[in-house]
């Protein structure tokens, strides 16, 4: 799989969560977000930095039983406390990563916008 199918796939996994979710951007980039959520409260989005792609994913900030169970492959791949960097050859852990953003939604979800 090459980066541009990569970052083809990662966005694709956000699809689902667009009728429930707007577009909004942030730091240059596009982010999926409830709708009455203020700037800084986003649920994911992707952008593609040099030879990688970043998953951006803000409720495992939050909420760190989300990695419960990940395998070391996909942890190997995060940087920072709500990033996946993926490069090209890490399509294995897309369908294990699409799981974790189906119970982030829920987490994400179910948590009201701040005041």
């Amino acid at each position: 799989m090459t980066l541009g199918e990569l970052e083809a796939e990662l966005r694709a996994m956000l699809v689902p969560y667009e009728d429930e979710l707007e577009a909004a951007e942030i730091y240059g980039m596009e982010v999926l977000r409830r709708r009455d959520a203020r700037a800084h409260d986003w649920f994911a989005g992707v952008q593609r930095i040099g030879d990688r792609v970043k998953f951006n994913f803000l409720p495992m900030h939050g909420h760190p039983e989300l990695l419960t169970g990940v395998s070391p492959e996909l942890l190997r791949r995060r940087t920072g406390a709500s990033v996946f960097k993926l490069a090209a050859g890490d399509e294995a852990l897309l369908d294990e990563l699409e799981r974790v953003v189906g119970r982030g939604f829920d987490a994400y979800m179910a948590r009201s916008p701040a005041p």
